[in-house]
């Protein structure tokens, strides 16, 4: 292919096309600007990672929390905030967005999403609670019906009817290199086009940096930046992000003199699995853990920190206890009746019902199990292992590529202890997780969707399931820091003119609005705050 050249103008550039360049777009289109979105990727995947989520969104004093009963305010939510992000002292940006999220997601989030269509399931769920600390105090987690898939198609059907709509231009396979930053200002960008020779140039007034972060295409800037009190990354890390989610526009950033902060602050899962039929490499899938199911060690120990690992409650805290562990990976161990009835996928993907909006499917799944989730994951993945005893478990636990072997002897009376708690009756209960699953199924939302105090090693409830997981990469935490009104800041302080940061890019918000961990859903929250946000500041206006 010959070397030639393309060139783009536009009132706007927005470098990247996931949930938060979107957002942005369809704002700057309201406010009658020409927009360029230089997408990375393919038309099919417009939309990013969001697009592939399970569509989950933290939202503050909703009408649907109302109407469940669920008494929320700002106050108690930043509280909550407070208390999972442990903020650094010099965070002071994201100390700020963190107090906007939650004071504006009512207006600026839920209030956007419903004019474009986008609905909830009637129940809002509740992750996060916390362990040692608060988490969400109350159910904030909206789940999008049609789950990130949903989410995004009902958002670009509105953006392809918008009057304005012949004002944007989509330029996909474009990949940034460099921003174009001339007598202090930015002024545009240049870079190549995917697979071939041929490169380009775009011109603007203002550019958007919404290319998500680095915990996805580039698993060695994860590594370079591990959080050094989790001591080393482990040996085997799974790629639960976007391919193209490299951190090569924070570079760009950084280049012209850009402040990326907070990289250290990543956001992981615990319950990786490889992801079958993977089209890239390391690609992993992130479950959702049962939280009947017994959490175990690579040597068939139960891993008790000193509370035993129990989903729903403290992401960050499960990750940190499985990283302390021999080999850094785990094992959990359930049978088939709490598979089938509280195993889930964090994707759209696997999430048919959800995903395709099958009411009758949901509700089916919901009072019979998802059998055809749960047949897929064996049948499908190397990571599930199925028997009908639990001498056969082992041994095949033990037939698969593992750093350590697990003791037979070991996991079976860790199992054995738990179900005898359980057969002693609930007025007997006296271990944590049984403590736990009972306050969790106090909640109407959570009660349907757990097993009833269930036995690991009961006849009745076979086969026996035993799932390895591996650490898996998502998010990171930290990215350019921003303003208020998402303009870049330089390492001394100032507004880089002509720039803007959306998204993970921006660490969602001043280069780390979630500090050290997230309460769920504010990752898209965030996108769809700082999208909004970001085009009215271009125009010189307030939301």
């Amino acid at each position: 292919m010959s070397n030639t050249s393309r060139k783009y103008t536009a009132d706007v550039i927005i470098v990247g096309g996931g949930l938060a360049g979107i957002v942005t777009a369809f704002e700057l289109l309201d406010l009658n600007k020409k927009v360029l979105i230089l997408e990375r990727d393919t038309a099919d995947k417009l939309g990013g990672l969001a697009k592939d989520s399970f569509g989950g969104i933290m939202m503050v004093d909703t009408p649907l929390q109302r109407k469940n009963g669920i008494k929320d305010s700002p106050e108690l939510a930043l509280s909550d905030w407070h208390s999972y992000a442990q903020f650094d002292q010099d965070a002071i940006w994201p100390k700020q967005w963190a107090e906007l999220y939650v004071n504006r997601s009512r207006d600026l989030i839920h209030d956007w999403l419903a004019k474009r269509k986008v609905t909830f399931l009637p129940v809002v769920n509740w992750p996060e609670r916390g362990l040692y600390k608060p988490g969400n105090s109350v159910p904030r987690w909206h789940i999008a019906w049609g789950t990130g898939y949903g989410l995004i198609e009902s958002i670009l059907k509105h953006l392809d009817a918008h009057p304005n709509r012949k004002n944007l231009d989509i330029q996909f396979n474009h990949q940034v290199n460099n921003l174009e930053y001339t007598d202090g200002v930015v002024t545009g960008c240049s870079g190549v086009l995917e697979g071939s020779d041929t490169s380009f140039t775009a011109q603007a007034q203002a550019l958007v940096a919404a290319a998500g972060g680095m915990c996805g295409g580039d698993l060695s800037k994860v590594r370079k930046h591990w959080y050094k009190h989790w001591g080393n990354p482990p040996a085997r890390l799974l790629n639960g992000s976007h391919p193209y989610a490299d951190g090569k526009i924070h570079d760009c950033i950084e280049a012209i003199g850009g402040n990326i902060t907070h990289l250290d602050k990543q956001w992981h899962y615990a319950a990786g699995i490889a992801y079958p039929k993977a089209d890239m490499e390391n690609k992993g899938l992130s479950l959702v853990p049962p939280r009947s199911a017994l959490w175990m060690n690579a040597l068939g120990q139960r891993i008790m920190g000193p509370l035993p690992l129990v989903g729903y409650t403290d992401t960050r805290y499960l990750v940190e206890q499985v990283l302390r562990q021999p080999g850094q990976y785990s094992w959990q161990i359930m049978n088939w009746k709490i598979a089938i009835k509280e195993l889930a996928v964090s994707g759209s993907e696997h999430m048919k019902a959800f995903r395709y909006k099958n009411k009758f499917k949901l509700v089916k799944d919901v009072l019979f199990g998802n059998t055809e989730l749960v047949k897929r994951l064996i049948e499908e993945s190397e990571d599930f292992v199925v028997a009908d005893t639990m001498d056969e478990l082992v041994r095949k636990m033990n037939s698969l590529d593992n750093e350590y072997m697990v003791d037979g002897e070991t996991l079976k009376s860790e199992i054995r202890a738990y179900d005898d708690h359980i057969l002693r009756g609930k007025s007997l209960h006296n271990d944590d997780q049984l403590r736990r699953i009972a306050n969790f199924r106090t909640y109407r939302g959570d009660r349907i969707r757990m097993c009833n105090f269930q036995r690991i090693d009961d006849p009745k409830a076979r086969p026996l399931i035993a799932v390895r997981q591996f650490i898996l990469s998502r998010k990171s935490l930290g990215g350019a820091q921003t303003d208020l009104a998402c303009r870049v800041l330089s390492k001394k302080g100032d507004v880089i003119p002509g720039l803007f940061s959306v998204g993970e890019n921006a660490g969602f918000g001043g280069g780390g609005i979630h500090g050290q961990g997230s309460l769920e859903g504010t990752f898209l929250g965030s996108c769809v705050l700082m999208g909004r946000i970001a085009a009215h500041a271009i125009c010189n206006r307030t939301l």
